[in-house]
């Protein structure tokens, strides 16, 4: 089984809800909002630099750990000792769910061919002085 494994540094971001507007023909249209396009694309610029040469077309393990900003009144030592150990843990939205599907679709035509080939997933979120997310790819 081979696999790639690279980080996103940063605040990550969830998947917004979609936001609706009107074309010039008068048509509803759904898109992005603008702060969740905007990751998705980092994600696909950090991605290309790790991408195989050809686009991974069978079933994917997918595993993504979020670590997000650490909130000021968690700043302190006896709060920091326990998110070092793992016992402290965000429980807050966004959800894990939202997190990876921005990530999925930002690695979708860069690492694979579609997200539907993720046949395993796991998804953790931290609290961290180092925003980031690390994602690990087993194919």
């Amino acid at each position: 089984m081979r696999k790639i494994l690279f980080e996103i540094p940063g605040e990550p971001v969830a998947q917004g809800r979609p936001r609706a507007g009107k074309s010039f023909g008068g048509k509803t249209v759904l898109y992005d909002p603008e702060k969740s396009r905007d990751f998705k694309h980092y994600v696909k610029l950090v991605a290309g630099q790790y991408a195989p040469k050809e686009l991974i077309t069978g079933p994917i393990d997918l595993y993504v750990d979020v670590y997000r900003s650490t909130p000021k009144a968690l700043q302190t030592k006896p709060k920091q000792a326990l998110i070092k150990s793992g016992e402290l843990r965000p429980t807050t939205k966004p959800d894990v769910d939202n997190y990876v599907k921005a990530i999925k679709d930002g690695l979708t035509k860069v690492i694979w061919q579609d997200d539907s080939q993720v046949v395993d997933l796991t998804v953790r979120k931290f609290y961290s002085l180092s925003p980031k997310v690390v994602v690990c790819i087993k194919y």
